[in-house]
């Protein structure tokens, strides 16, 4: 037991670090080969703060633990919102103004109502994943499309800045991108191990120990990056980085993990998971629009999200000594 503490615990703080490294590599190559920034945020920052979810979930699925994958791809969505866009709204309150984020909030919200048409009949088969990936794939060239069409977006302004503070040499970037993606895969594998270990010690499920511990820990690289936008005042980027990977992480981290191991899913997921992270999308949605044109999450809507996610959580842990 204490040697699987040790390894969760080693392996979130070296995810953590790898993953950010990763992203600023990936970036910084990026801007040398002339991507646009808002492209750059929108896939390499909205989706790469997901590298964690995906490699994490990939090994779970390909070691025969699916409940560790799912739970950890939809605890972190609900963690994103609640517990990322809470503390930032705290922080400061989230304004939207980029018109980008306002067209992916209702993609999110249809492909989270697609998610549950896929699992409903309690099955994830290898098709309705795949389909998961070519959904991915499509909204992958939608977001390119927007980051070509729309270079003047407030949000591409924002990333501009955040490149240029963190302008790097290109063999330093390719040596940090290199280096973030090996240590991605060691981490998880580690993070995987030590996890999946304390659940059959502790009796408790894979997919609670994948929606608490492995969640929030994979999740700490969106939280760092959006607390850092919104004390800048980036609100845009903070809010994207959780659009994007809530996206990344329905299809792509669902995806993979489905095609690598077709998978049963759990009662829970479809009672209790999915409805709470289709609600926490709904106000999302309807918080990211207002009548003046701007979204805002202001700082008692930022403490009902993390009241939210403490009760979510709570219950977790209650359920655990319960059994």
């Amino acid at each position: 037991m204490p040697l699987s503490v040790l390894l969760v615990v080693v392996g979130l703080v070296l995810l953590v670090w790898s993953a950010d490294r990763f992203i600023e590599g990936t970036a910084a190559v990026a801007r040398y080969a002339g991507m646009p920034p808002l492209l750059i945020g929108m896939v390499i920052v909205g989706f790469g703060t997901s590298a964690p979810e995906l490699t994490v979930s990939a090994i779970s699925a390909w070691q025969g633990n699916p409940g560790l994958a799912l739970g950890n791809a939809y605890g972190s969505n609900i963690a994103n919102i609640a517990l990322i866009l809470g503390v930032v709204a705290l922080i400061s309150p989230v304004v939207v103004h980029s018109q980008v984020i306002k067209k992916e909030l209702p993609i999110l919200a249809l492909i989270t109502l697609l998610s549950l048409w896929l699992i409903h009949d309690g099955e994830l088969t290898r098709l309705n994943a795949a389909l998961l990936l070519g959904v991915f794939f499509g909204v992958m060239g939608w977001t390119i499309r927007q980051g070509l069409n729309n270079r003047s977006d407030v949000m591409a302004q924002e990333i501009e800045a955040e490149l240029e503070s963190h302008a790097m040499p290109l063999k330093h970037a390719l040596l940090w991108l290199i280096v973030g993606l090996v240590l991605l895969v060691v981490s998880s594998r580690m993070l995987v191990v030590g996890a999946v270990a304390i659940a059959q010690s502790l009796g408790v499920s894979d997919l609670v120990i994948g929606l608490t511990i492995v969640a929030i820990g994979t999740s700490l690289p969106e939280l760092a990056s959006s607390i850092a936008a919104a004390k800048k005042g980036e609100d845009d980027i903070a809010i994207g980085n959780v659009i994007g990977s809530n996206l990344f992480n329905t299809t792509a981290v669902v995806g993979l993990a489905g095609v690598i191991h077709p998978m049963s899913i759990p009662a829970d997921i479809i009672s209790r998971d999915w409805p709470l992270m289709a609600a926490l999308t709904a106000a999302l949605f309807v918080m990211g629009y207002a009548t003046n044109g701007h979204g805002r999450i202001n700082r008692l809507e930022g403490s009902v999200l993390l009241t939210v996610f403490a009760g979510y959580t709570a219950y977790l842990a209650y359920s655990v000594v319960a059994a």
